[in-house]
């Protein structure tokens, strides 16, 4: 019971702190809807379920333990990080929305995609499933039960990233936050680059 606990307040406490994921899903949502957000949410998800997998398996501890490969994983994700922060930042207002609230341009598959390479590639949630595994998780641990554990980190950030796609794409609320889109791109792309860098230049 005590490893239940500290996993789920870990895990808890880890979501709702804001990073690439939480400006991921507001700049989503907001410019293209909650079919955006909500799919970007869902990749999140499964993007946790990468890191609990290798987690498991061990190829995790290779991978804190071999500097070289650690950093190559690193730059690779803020690489990404930055690339997606520059275009939001340069990107052009946006106006309009499908039935499904879906803008053209962003797809159901491209925004999956872009919140699973969100959090597939971020070193930073790696080292949270790692270090959340090593805490709570021992030689005697049924397999069974370490899958449930990641199984419940991925669906915690599915529940709380998908009630933040659902909150900025009420209509009225993202009719404002259209409404100053130009500036809003602007600090999210921001944050998304700063993350970015931080990534390469501070230590984990």
């Amino acid at each position: 019971m005590g490893q239940i606990v500290a996993v789920a307040v870990i895990t808890v406490l880890a979501v709702i702190s804001p990073g690439a994921d939480f400006a991921m899903i507001t700049r989503n949502s907001y410019l293209y809807g909650r079919g955006a957000g909500v799919f970007a949410a869902l990749g999140i998800s499964l993007g946790v379920l990468v890191h609990v997998t290798y987690t498991i398996l061990g190829v995790g501890l290779v991978l804190t333990r071999t500097p070289v490969l650690f950093t190559v994983v690193k730059v690779v994700g803020a690489c990404y990080l930055i690339w997606i922060g520059h275009k939001t930042f340069s990107a052009r207002a946006q106006s309009g929305s499908g039935p499904d609230g879906t803008a053209a341009g962003l797809s159901r598959l491209q925004s999956l995609r872009t919140g699973f390479l969100t959090n597939a590639l971020n070193p930073k949630t790696m080292l949270f499933v790692l270090s959340t595994f090593s805490q709570v998780v021992h030689h005697d641990t049924p397999l069974a039960q370490q899958i449930g554990y990641g199984l419940f980190m991925s669906l915690a950030h599915l529940i709380w990233f998908t009630l933040a796609a659902c909150l900025f794409s009420v209509p009225a609320l993202r009719t404002r936050m259209l409404d100053r889109q130009r500036g809003l791109n602007r600090t999210i792309g921001s944050v998304l680059v700063a993350l970015g860098l931080s990534l390469i230049f501070v230590s984990a």
